[in-house]
C-alpha cells in the first residue's frame, strides 16, 4: 500500500490505514475461530448489508463447515455519525427457530444496531448467537452486547473501504482508509 497515497471519497479525503495483505491475515483469524467453534455444525450466517458484503465473502470461502447464508439491511448512518435509530430494509427471511446464528457485520460501534437485532432475533428461538464483526469500536459500545468474533479492535476514527462507507460511497477498495484530520 502506498502510504502517501490520498483518496477521495465524496466531499471528504482519506489516507491508507489497512492493507489488503493485512485485511486477509485478519479475515484467515477470524474464519479459523469460527471454523473451529462451528465443526460439525451447520450454521446460518446472517451478514447483514450492504457494509459485510466484502468480510462476510470472504471469511465465508474460509469457513470449512457446511453453512447457510441469508442476508439483511439495515441502517443507522448518516454521514460520519450514527443516528441511534435502526431501520430494517430488508428482513429475515428463513426459520432460524433451533438454529446457530452468526451475525456477520462489517464494524460495531455504538452496538445499537445489533443490539436490536439481536432482540428481535431472541425472539424466533434461535439455538444461539453469535457476532462476528471486522472491526470494533470497543470505546464506542452503548449497549451490553458480547462480540464472539473480531478481527481488530480500532478507537473512534472514521474509516471507509472493504465494504465500510461514507455516504454510500468507498466501499469498493480493497484497503481500508482513514479520514484524513483536517477534514473532518
Amino acid at each position: 500500500m502506498n502510504e502517501t497515497c490520498e483518496i477521495q471519497v465524496d466531499d471528504k479525503i482519506f489516507v491508507p490505514y489497512i492493507s489488503e495483505i493485512k485485511l486477509q491475515e485478519i479475515v484467515a483469524h477470524v474464519a479459523h475461530e469460527i471454523s473451529c467453534d462451528y465443526a460439525g455444525k451447520s450454521p446460518l450466517f446472517l451478514v447483514v448489508l450492504n457494509g459485510a458484503f466484502m468480510f462476510a465473502a470472504d471469511v465465508l470461502r474460509k469457513i470449512n463447515t457446511t453453512c447457510d447464508i441469508s442476508f439483511i439491511k439495515l441502517s443507522s448512518y448518516d454521514g460520519l455519525s450514527t443516528t441511534g435509530e435502526v431501520k430494517q430494509l430488508i428482513g429475515l427471511n428463513e426459520n432460524i427457530e433451533g438454529r446457530d446464528i452468526v451475525i456477520i457485520e462489517d464494524i460495531v460501534d455504538t452496538g445499537i444496531t445489533l443490539f436490536n437485532l439481536k432482540k428481535d432475533l431472541i425472539q424466533h428461538r434461535p439455538n444461539s448467537i453469535k457476532i462476528a464483526t471486522l472491526f470494533f469500536k470497543q470505546e464506542s459500545l452503548k449497549v451490553d452486547l458480547k462480540v464472539d468474533y473480531h478481527g481488530m479492535i480500532i478507537g473512534k476514527e472514521f474509516i471507509v473501504g472493504y465494504g465500510l462507507d461514507y455516504n454510500g460511497k468507498g466501499r469498493n477498495l480493497n484497503e481500508v482508509y482513514i479520514i484524513k484530520e483536517d477534514n473532518m
